[in-house]
Formats: C-alpha cells, sequence, structure tokens
C-alpha cells in the first residue's frame, strides 16, 4: 500500500465502478465491496471502461486495480466509505447500522439519488459522519457531485468529506441543507415537468424541444450556469436580467399555479451579491468575450464528433 487515503465503495455496479476509476486515477487504494459473484467479476472489465473514456476525455486513467471483497471488514480502516449500493430504503438502512458497527471515524456517504441521510438514519445522533455524495453518471467524467448534510452532520464531517472527494479528483457543490430529490435532480424535474406539459398542450413537438434544449440551451450551459448565463446575456448583468425578464418569468410561474413566482427584490439582491462574489461587474465584458470564443470552440467540436459518428 501507498501512503494515499483509502477508499471503500460498497457496490460494483456502473456508479460503484465509476467512483473506483476516478479514486484509482488520484492515486487512492480502491477496495470494492460486493456480495455477488457476478457484480465482482464483472467490475475489473467496468472499471477498464471507464478508464478508456477517462484517457478520451483528457482525465488521468486509473492506476493500478480496485481489491474486490464480498463481505465487509470487521474494522473498516478507510477514512471515506461510499455506499453506491440498491437505491431501496431498506437496504440503505441495514448498510448503514452495520457500517456504523464497525468503525468510529470513517466518513459515511451515500450515492443515493434521492434517499436522505434523514431517511436512512432517523436519529440526528446516528447523523454525524453521514451524508449523501450524489454525483453525475457517468462519475468517472462527470466530477461535479452533491454533498447534502443531515441535521445531524456536523461540519467536521462534510469538511473532510469534501476535502476527499476533491483529493480524489471531484469538485464538490455543497448544499445548506437536506432537501426533497436534491438539486440536481429538482433541477431537470423543472425542465422536464414544463416540457412534458408543453408537448401535451401541442404547443410543440418533442424533436423540436429537444432540439432547442440541445442546439440553444445546452451549449451555453456547458459553458455557464443559469445565473452565469443571465449575468453574461445581459446589460447590467444578473439584475439587469432580473428586471428585464423577471416580471415574464413570474407570469409564467402564475400560469403554471406556482405559489411564489415572483422573484422577490431581496432574493436579487442575493444572487446579485452572489455573482459579484465570483464575478466582478467590470469582468463582465471580458467574460462574455471569453464565452464566445469558447462557444464557437465548443460546437466546432461538437459538429465534429457529431459528423464522425454519422448523427
Amino acid at each position: 500500500m501507498n501512503d494515499m487515503p483509502s477508499v471503500l465503495i460498497l457496490g460494483a455496479g456502473p456508479i460503484g465502478c465509476g467512483f473506483a476509476a476516478s479514486f484509482l486515477a488520484a492515486g487512492f487504494n480502491v477496495t470494492l465491496c460486493d456480495p455477488s459473484d457476478d457484480a465482482r467479476a464483472s467490475a475489473p472489465d467496468l472499471v477498464t471502461r471507464h478508464g478508456a473514456a477517462m484517457s478520451l476525455a483528457g482525465l488521468p486513467t486509473p492506476k493500478g486495480s480496485a481489491q474486490l471483497i464480498a463481505a465487509l471488514p470487521d474494522r473498516i480502516a478507510a477514512p471515506l466509505v461510499i455506499e453506491a449500493g440498491p437505491e431501496r430504503l431498506a437496504v440503505k438502512q441495514a448498510l448503514f447500522r452495520d457500517l456504523l458497527s464497525r468503525g468510529d471515524t470513517a466518513i459515511i456517504a451515500t450515492a443515493s439519488s434521492a434517499i436522505t441521510v434523514s431517511q436512512i438514519l432517523p436519529d440526528p445522533v446516528d447523523q454525524a459522519r453521514c451524508l449523501v455524495a450524489h454525483p453525475a453518471n457517468p462519475p468517472s467524467l462527470l466530477r461535479v457531485l452533491e454533498l447534502v448534510p443531515a441535521p445531524g452532520t456536523t461540519p467536521q464531517t462534510m469538511d473532510r468529506a469534501e476535502a476527499l472527494f476533491r483529493q480524489g479528483g471531484f469538485d464538490p457543490a455543497r448544499l445548506g441543507h437536506e432537501v426533497p430529490a436534491f438539486v440536481f435532480n429538482r433541477l431537470q424535474s423543472a425542465l422536464l415537468r414544463e416540457a412534458y406539459r408543453l408537448v401535451d398542450e401541442d404547443v410543440i413537438g418533442v424533436d423540436a424541444l429537444d432540439a432547442l434544449v440541445r442546439d440553444g440551451l445546452g451549449p451555453r450551459w456547458a459553458l455557464s450556469g443559469p445565473f452565469e448565463t443571465a449575468d453574461l446575456n445581459t446589460a447590467g448583468g444578473v439584475r439587469g436580467h432580473a428586471e428585464r425578464l423577471g416580471p415574464a418569468y413570474a407570469t409564467i410561474g402564475r400560469d403554471r399555479g406556482e405559489i411564489a413566482p415572483d422573484w422577490s427584490p431581496a432574493l436579487v439582491d442575493k444572487v446579485e451579491a452572489q455573482r459579484r462574489a465570483v464575478l466582478p461587474e467590470d469582468a463582465l465584458p471580458a467574460r462574455r468575450a471569453w464565452r464566445e470564443q469558447a462557444l464557437a470552440r465548443l460546437l466546432d467540436a461538437r459538429r465534429k464528433i457529431l459528423q464522425g459518428d454519422g448523427a
């Protein structure tokens, strides 16, 4: 073993093996635990496939291989445990109870897409070392992930988890508290709900709607999120965007029955302050020029990929 940290990953499916490939690339000692003989047998090939995709993306590739085990060790020595098992509450509850009994120092993170730590461990006393680490899929390529604390998760746990995931090559986004479905799924569901409504109302067809997202929103959002996009698209930055388009968006919200569709002045101030902390107003012109050039390069690369794939 080397001096790098260790990570124990429960579940040798696509998500678990994606995590394994990423941590191996960062030099971690990785152990994959799965009771299924078939899952353990297929895990090396899955990790290799993740590694090939990482190479294509210009990312560091896995070094060495993961240790494969069928059962948990009596005592957990790894500072980080990632549970990537079935998305079933009863299964996760049993796993977490077992994990908590096998050591008192490891951080235990579930890669659940929607199940919170509060559901897995209702008693806040049991939550101190536990959190959600919800990855994008596949985690070997898309390195952003949500770190979601439970009410009993300690700040020290969040700090240690963030540091370990960063050391493993990830870019964690820390949430302030639990929210149903976390943030990835809430944003995705907002877009999909409206998409389904528009198709149901015969406003647009499925393929045309996909084209608007794929060829319009998608390329911009690949370079900047919704707040930065609003900041760059409008004179006056994100505040100017809210002043010009906020009323129209509120009308859409009321049309859809939203309870509080308006953006209050205090909320706009909050968003503006956080954007200016990231990018001062006098830096907006340079950032807009950068995005214009980056978007052109992105679209050129995308065109070549699609033509090469025959799509």
